[in-house]
């Protein structure tokens, strides 16, 4: 039998002597007599609000996602807020949810709580995209915003993610002011869980067909999308909220051919025709693609649960689809940007792209071949929407992405957008369609312009004490020791975010990278190839980046192009000793 720790039974004790529910009780009561594993993981730790709020495994106790955790939350936030805009007569919140089991429930607690604090709340009526959240907290002139969702998380998992009056994500120094505010929460009766309904007002439709339009907007190809109308596409909406307005965008572009796969369509937060409702791994995208097969279709497109982000797939040229990875989505994505905006006359000077610094850097190369701005920022998309905020009214954003399947174009939304991306590519499917070609060939046509960009990721697991403190061994070790070469190519520029410093190490030379503080490592070679190297946020584990080019001096010659950079990527991790 294991023993649990007299701290914990204390802490279980609390929930069950203070002001919880009946049925809170219940189940706390049964893991105290049947099951001490779970009642250690339910209250071991306090269920951490991080940088950009909660997320956890759904049930009983302080270290779970559940009424009483998210009902804390909120009210540090709702403290946080009537501080920060104390001269405000009307503070408002918007709130949306997915199709997440209890995502709802969360949600409603979360607008009870802040109704109760005397804040205004708009109340989406039914599940909606994270970036329609995005969008409601700027078009509502709302001071923040929330969404209940775990992104693409296993089904146990809830989440809590909170946005500024900018539409975007917290950042500093809102992320950290609140996080201290919630930790001053510390027992049940601080919260007001008493809702004032007249605080809570239903929002829906009104604001989707504002949306819809705003998304319309974004196309540049409407003579395309009119001679490419019947280009079949397969949409899938993972059991989540991206059902109706993904299919509805594509419609409103003009697209009448779209095939949803119906088994999907339905709003399950167990997720029942798949393992994970990651778009990132090819087997969420197997009822898609047998779909796709089926109809013989052009193009697949599949949304997380959340709907802000999205995995894509094309035919090769032998008729095989085959999936796109982030980078190349993203390539295919600020190409097609970049040239409409040039074809149409739209680029005056001012436009800018963004991506992350793990993000490849042919979408740099693009920019600036079309003297366009290219904005490198850390990982994470809320960093993009700050960049967006700093150049409002000053300059233009095309759009921008990340190598984690997310991607924005306009300003009216401040997060990853699937939504919109949906749109972008099947537009950008029917404008290479136009030219006589598919996106494969597209994205061929790309590399033979600007070289062949291939990357790859590397995750080292190190659990534990030790494994963390081997993990910042590592960084250590890389930093005070920084390898003059690797696979025989010289290391000619390391950036390091911790210190903020650009460093050449050839010349000495050194400049003031102008980011927020952050433990990741460059390392740039001579050959072209870029090596990322961060420790992650959320898992016990390093991880390592890989980016290489190779010439592709004709189009014939991708394949052997696409072995070189296999193996220069082996190669690398060999040298690095990471095998």
């Amino acid at each position: 039998m294991v023993e649990v720790d007299n701290t914990i039974l204390q802490k279980a004790q609390v929930w069950l002597n203070d002001n919880y529910d009946e049925e809170t009780k219940k189940q706390i009561k049964n893991l105290i007599d049947n099951d001490p594993n779970e009642l250690i993981e339910s209250f071991y730790q306090d269920l951490e609000f991080g940088t950009g709020g909660l997320r956890g495994i759904m049930g009983v106790g302080t270290n779970r996602m559940n009424k009483y955790t998210v009902g804390m939350a909120t009210q540090g936030l709702a403290n946080y807020l009537k501080k920060m805009f104390a001269n405000e007569k009307n503070i408002k919140v918007a709130i949306a949810y997915d199709s997440r089991n209890n995502s709802r429930y969360f949600a409603q607690i979360t607008a009870e709580v802040f109704s109760a604090n005397d804040i205004n709340v708009y109340f989406f009526e039914d599940l909606r995209p994270t970036p329609v959240l995005s969008f409601a907290v700027r078009q509502l002139a709302c001071q923040s915003g929330v969404v209940i969702t775990a992104s693409h998380n296993p089904k146990e998992y809830n989440g809590y993610k909170v946005y500024w009056n900018d539409g975007g994500q917290l950042i500093s120094p809102h992320d950290v002011n609140i996080i201290k505010e919630v930790q001053k929460i510390t027992k049940i009766s601080d919260v007001k869980f008493n809702p004032v309904n007249e605080n809570i007002n239903l929002i829906g439709e009104d604001l989707d067909k504002i949306y819809v339009s705003k998304v319309k907007g974004l196309s540049l190809s409407p003579d395309s999308i009119k001679n490419q109308k019947n280009l079949k596409i397969v949409y899938s909406a993972l059991h989540g909220s991206g059902v109706n307005l993904v299919p509805r965008c594509l419609k409103e572009y003009g697209f009448t051919n779209i095939t949803t796969v119906r088994e999907q369509d339905v709003s399950d937060g167990n997720f029942p025709t798949i393992k994970s409702p990651n778009p990132e791994e090819s087997a969420a995208l197997t009822l898609a693609l047998e779909k796709a097969k089926s109809i013989n279709a052009d193009l697949v497109m599949a949304t997380d649960p959340d709907a802000d982000r999205v995995g894509v797939a094309v035919k090769n040229k032998n008729n095989k689809f085959i999936l796109l990875n982030g980078n190349q989505t993203a390539t295919l994505i600020v190409y097609y940007l970049i040239n409409k905006w040039k074809t149409n006359n739209k680029l005056n000077g001012k436009e800018y792209i963004v991506k992350t610094i793990v993000t490849t850097e042919l979408l740099k190369e693009i920019a600036l071949k079309n003297k366009v701005e290219c904005f490198d920022v850390l990982t994470g998309f809320k960093y993009i929407a700050d960049i967006i905020k700093q150049n409002e009214g000053k300059k233009l954003f095309i759009g921008g992405g990340e190598e984690s399947y997310g991607y924005l174009a306009g300003e009216f939304v401040r997060d990853k957008d699937a939504v919109i991306s949906c749109c972008l590519i099947a537009e950008t499917a029917a404008w290479a369609a136009d030219k006589k070609k598919t996106l494969y060939e597209l994205l061929i046509d790309i590399y033979a312009e600007f070289g062949y960009y291939k990357e790859s990721l590397l995750s080292v697991t190190k659990k534990g004490k030790e494994g963390a403190e081997a993990i910042q061994k590592m960084m250590n070790d890389y930093r005070s020791n920084p390898p003059k070469s690797i696979n025989n190519s010289e290391v000619i520029q390391i950036n390091d975010y911790e210190t903020q410093k650009e460093i050449y190490p050839q010349t000495g030379k050194v400049n003031i990278i102008d980011l927020p503080k952050s433990n990741v490592l460059q390392f740039f070679l001579s050959d072209k190839s870029k090596i990322t190297i961060r420790p992650s946020g959320t898992e016990p584990k390093i991880k390592f980046y890989f980016g290489v080019r190779e010439e592709l001096p004709n189009k014939d010659m991708f394949n052997k192009a696409n072995e070189l950079s296999d193996k220069k990527i082996n190669d690398i991790i060999t040298a690095m000793n990471l095998k």
